[in-house]
């Protein structure tokens, strides 16, 4: 899926997130067609001029509103339809509406498109990608979840902003559920390969328990906060989807935390869960095992112990094959 070649990339759902996205693929330049598909047409429509009157300003490309036969042959597709998370609502509360909305979608992406990679960003988006990916019948290499990809950028803009430093230079990871459960892997946090204990002493800034507790709630806590003030979040997310794209239509082989398919880590099997992985143009090209401290792990089991019950309970409600 080079990108000097033809690309086709559909995006489900035409809410905040969906839009944003395609706003974000459309400005990098990453598809040469695009297909917006959602039940509310009228919107979708509107969604597909106002990006389509940019055409002066971007690189060329064929920005429609479809149904689902217009999205045949895509490279990928990108679900974010689904009810939203509203004020007081965790990511897990929206699990059973939101797995009945994947069962009315995946059946028509495997039909249209057999050979797409299925980018799932809806929430609670690691209970979702295990949906998709045992309803699609798709390798597990093709069935993605955006994970903790954006939570790590929250954790770089709050260690950024404490240690005066720009966020591309911190290395971290959030690993675990996208939602309450999810950790800083502060054993392996580093500016440019320096400790952060060390560049903190060496920048005179503060580090100690204190900092990570706060950090660590500030980053759970940051979707909260943004819907409580402005209902939803968007342009954060749609960024980390086009980077998600970008890193698979470029075969860049980067790392990035996105939700998998877990096997033999750590003990924890058959969840989806978010870990770094190498990405590229198959879709995951590798889940990466990464050494972490005895606290981390236990972290990250327990991430997975309350994701297996709310997938346990709710897809057995559901009548899905577990």
């Amino acid at each position: 899926m080079e990108k000097n070649r033809s690309t086709k990339i559909s995006i489900i759902g035409a809410g905040a997130v969906g839009a944003t996205a395609a706003y974000a693929i459309v400005m990098e330049g990453l598809a040469s067609e695009l297909v917006i598909v959602d039940v509310n047409k009228s919107k979708t429509e509107g969604e597909v001029l106002d990006l389509s009157h940019g055409a002066g300003f971007i690189k060329p490309v064929n920005i429609k509103s479809g149904e689902y036969k217009d999205t045949k042959d895509s490279d990928i597709v990108i679900i974010t339809a689904g009810a939203a998370q509203k004020t007081g609502e965790t990511r897990i509360d929206l699990v059973n509406k939101n797995i009945k909305i994947l069962e009315s979608i995946i059946p028509e992406v495997v039909k249209y498109s057999p050979n797409s990679i299925l980018l799932v960003v809806s929430n609670p988006v690691d209970i979702l990608s295990y949906v998709a990916y045992e309803l699609s019948g798709f390798p597990k290499e093709r069935v993605i979840g955006s994970g903790t990809v954006l939570d790590t950028s929250r954790l770089k803009y709050e260690i950024s902003k404490r240690l005066n430093v720009d966020a591309r230079d911190v290395q971290t990871y959030i690993m675990g559920e996208h939602g309450d459960t999810e950790f800083p892997v502060w054993s392996l946090t580093n500016i440019q390969g320096i400790k952060i204990d060390e560049y903190a002493k060496e920048a005179n800034c503060k580090y100690d328990e204190d900092f990570r507790y706060e950090v660590h709630e500030n980053v759970k806590n940051a979707a909260y906060e943004v819907i409580n003030r402005k209902g939803a979040t968007f342009y954060a997310i749609g960024l980390s989807i086009k980077r998600i794209v970008e890193a698979i239509l470029g075969d860049e082989k980067c790392i990035l935390p996105v939700s998998v398919l877990i096997e033999d880590y750590y003990g924890i099997n058959d969840i989806y869960l978010g870990v770094p992985a190498i990405i590229g143009r198959n879709g995951i090209d590798k889940v990466l095992k990464i050494n972490l401290a005895d606290d981390e792990v236990l972290r990250l089991k327990k991430s997975a112990n309350v994701l297996e019950g709310v997938l346990k309970s709710s897809l057995s409600e559901d009548g899905i094959a577990i």
